[in-house]
């Protein structure tokens, strides 16, 4: 028997697709979209439970709205949402890249809010529901150079979790997720000897069990990512700029 349905967004690679895989693992059917469908349809074939697929570009309003709610029609629910999908370009503001940083705040955030739209609007028709926001711990502070801006759409999503937790809409969990460095397709670039990267399998791991344990938030892995948590929201800038 089903333990429920999540719903990832951004399962087509990185931390989305092992979600899917220690999801399906632990019994869950799941709902799964991206913009590659084809690399879903695969990962489909291979998981336990029952997988429905989409595709889905999270900037595109209308499609996020009609694709949750065809989810929740075929498999009769959706018990969790994953705000997984996301961006990583970017480039040191004024340097004649607008548009890798306007990219990215239209995934990272309007595409996060896109989601967060429709999940709540399925969960407040069922009056239950789990909502999880993937974060990152660049959130925490204002990064620098090629990180500014993704910052900045994390610690945005951050900022929604929060609000909506002070909401208290009844039936309904919000959960925000703070990763550390955790090896992904989308940081495949950086050098392999990254202080406290982790595999993706591990660091996965850690995430699954906070949002199973449902946590209002968390740093995962949490050895570093707790206490060097604690420490970025006290130190000054000169230090934290070392971490990014």
């Amino acid at each position: 028997m089903s333990r429920g349905v999540v719903l990832i967004t951004g399962a087509s690679a990185g931390l989305g697709e092992e979600m899917a895989r220690q999801f399906a693992a632990l019994g869950y059917d799941l709902a799964l979209c991206a913009r590659r469908v084809d690399r879903l349809a695969k990962l489909a074939a291979e998981l336990p439970t029952r997988v429905v697929v989409r595709p889905l570009d999270v900037t595109d309003d209308d499609a996020v709205f009609t694709v949750f709610r065809e989810f929740a029609a075929e498999l009769g629910r959706i018990d969790r949402v994953v705000v997984n999908a996301g961006l990583g370009k970017g480039a040191p503001l004024g340097t004649g890249r607008p548009d890798a940083n306007r990219e990215t705040a239209r995934v990272n955030f309007l595409g996060a809010l896109a989601q967060t739209e429709a999940a709540l609007e399925i969960f407040r028709a069922q009056q239950r529901g789990h909502l999880v926001i993937i974060s990152s711990m660049s959130a925490l502070r204002g990064m620098r150079r090629s990180m500014t801006t993704y910052a900045a759409t994390k610690a945005g999503v951050a900022a929604l979790a929060e609000g909506l937790r002070s909401e208290r809409i009844p039936g309904v969990d919000v959960s925000v997720i703070y990763p550390g460095y955790i090896r992904s397709e989308m940081n495949e670039h950086v050098r392999q000897k990254t202080p406290f990267m982790v595999d993706t399998v591990t660091g996965v791991r850690a995430m699954v069990a906070a949002i199973e344990k449902r946590k209002a938030k968390a740093y995962v892995p949490a050895w570093p990512w707790v206490p060097i948590g604690a420490a970025m929201r006290l130190l000054p800038l000169s230090v934290v700029r070392r971490l990014a």
